[in-house]
C-alpha cells in the first residue's frame, strides 16, 4: 500500500505562522529545512542560546491562541507575517527583533509571560523533540477526528510538516520503528506526537472552538495525532510524491 503527499508545511518561527511549500530537499539528520528555525523565548524563560530547549520556555498557541492565526511567507532574508487582527509585518528575525515584538504583543493574552527574545540555535530546529524531527500527518486520521466532532477542521490545527493520503486512519501509529520512503528520501518513524491545547484553536480566527483533545481521548484513549520521524537519507520531496512503507 502506498500514499501520496498532499501538502508540505514549515513553520519558520515556532508557533508563529505556517508556510506552504511545493517541494523541499530533506537533509539526513536535520529537521525539515526552514522549519522552527527560530523560537520566541518569553520573559520567564531559562534558555541557553547554544542548545535546544523545551517548549515551556517559548510563547506558544497552547497558552496564546491568537498565535494560531498567523501565516508566514519567506521573502529573501526576511519573513512576512500576516494575521487578521494585525497589519502585515516584513522583518529579518536576526536583526529586527524589536519590530516583531511590538507586532506580536497585542496578540498575547493578559497574564501570560511576555515574548522577550527570538532564539536561534544554528543547525538545530526548535521542534518539541530534542532530536531532529519532522511530522508525518495522515489525512484519513484527520477526517476521522472531523467525523467524531461533527464538523470540518483545518489541518493547520496540527501544525504538521508532511501530509499524505492513501493509508487507513491511524495506520501511521503502526509504523513506529519502521522506515518510509517519500520521494527520494527515507525516514525513520520514531514516535507518536502528543497534542496540546493549540489544536483546539481555529487557525483562521485564533479562537478556541473545537475539543480536539476531548475527541481523541474519548474515542481513541489518547491525545496523539501524527508521528515524528527522522530523515535517514536525504532527498527531494514534493507534492504528489509517493509515500511507501519499507
Amino acid at each position: 500500500m502506498t500514499a501520496t503527499v498532499q501538502s508540505l508545511w514549515r513553520h519558520p518561527i515556532k508557533a508563529h505562522g505556517r508556510e506552504a511549500l511545493d517541494e523541499v530537499a530533506l537533509i539526513a539528520g536535520q529537521c525539515l529545512p526552514g522549519d522552527r528555525v527560530w523560537a520566541v523565548a518569553h520573559e520567564a524563560a531559562k534558555v541557553d542560546s547554544a542548545e535546544w530547549a523545551k517548549c515551556a520556555n517559548f510563547t506558544r498557541a497552547a497558552g496564546s491562541p491568537q498565535l494560531m492565526a498567523i501565516s508566514a511567507r519567506t521573502d529573501g532574508d526576511r519573513l512576512v507575517l500576516t494575521h487578521p487582527e494585525r497589519p502585515d509585518l516584513r522583518f529579518n528575525p536576526e536583526t529586527e527583533e524589536p519590530a516583531f515584538l511590538d507586532w506580536v504583543m497585542p496578540l498575547m493574552p493578559e497574564g501570560r509571560a511576555a515574548p522577550a527574545d527570538i532564539i536561534r540555535v544554528p543547525g538545530v530546529g526548535m521542534t518539541d523533540s530534542s532530536w531532529p524531527s519532522l511530522t508525518l500527518c495522515n489525512m484519513a486520521t484527520h477526517r476521522a477526528v472531523e467525523q467524531k466532532l461533527g464538523h470540518n477542521l483545518s489541518i493547520h490545527r496540527w501544525r504538521g510538516n508532511i501530509w499524505f493520503d492513501g493509508f487507513p486512519d491511524w495506520a501511521e501509529f503502526d509504523w513506529i520503528g519502521q522506515q518510509v520512503q517519500i520521494g527520494d528520501s527515507i525516514l525513520q518513524v520514531r514516535e507518536r506526537t502528543t497534542r496540546c491545547l493549540a489544536t483546539t484553536v481555529n487557525p483562521q480566527t485564533g479562537l478556541r472552538d473545537a475539543d480536539t483533545l476531548g475527541a481523541l481521548e474519548q474515542h481513541w484513549g489518547h491525545k496523539d495525532f501524527s508521528v515524528k520521524a527522522e530523515v535517514i537519507r536525504g532527498g527531494r520531496v514534493g507534492i504528489g510524491d509517493r509515500l511507501e512503507l519499507l
